[in-house]
């Protein structure tokens, strides 16, 4: 199964690294991206490992639970399209 991180996704994962710059600790949302990109790759071998998103529960619509992220995913036949990765605390939208 295929893996393929949106360009929102990605920009999720560039905002966290540029957040805890920000805060003066790099080495931080380095580790968060880092963590956060090896649990998006456990998925190929159990794509439905992540809960249906409760705000559409849709079954092809899913997320990983990273705290304090969440690594919202479709799952397709062939690949899994990663759409956001989001603090906890925010409300989905996607876009």
């Amino acid at each position: 199964m295929k893996i393929s991180i949106s360009d929102s996704a990605f920009a999720d994962l560039q905002d966290i690294k540029d957040y805890y710059k920000s805060q003066l600790v790099p080495h931080v949302g380095d580790k968060f991206v880092h963590d956060i990109i090896e649990h998006i790759e456990t998925l190929p071998d159990n794509p439905d490992k992540g809960r249906k998103v409760p705000e559409f529960n849709q079954e092809k619509i899913r997320e990983l639970i990273h705290p304090p992220f969440r690594i919202v995913y479709l799952r397709e036949e062939l690949t899994i399209h990663i759409v956001r990765v989001w603090r906890s605390e925010r409300l989905l939208l996607l876009e």
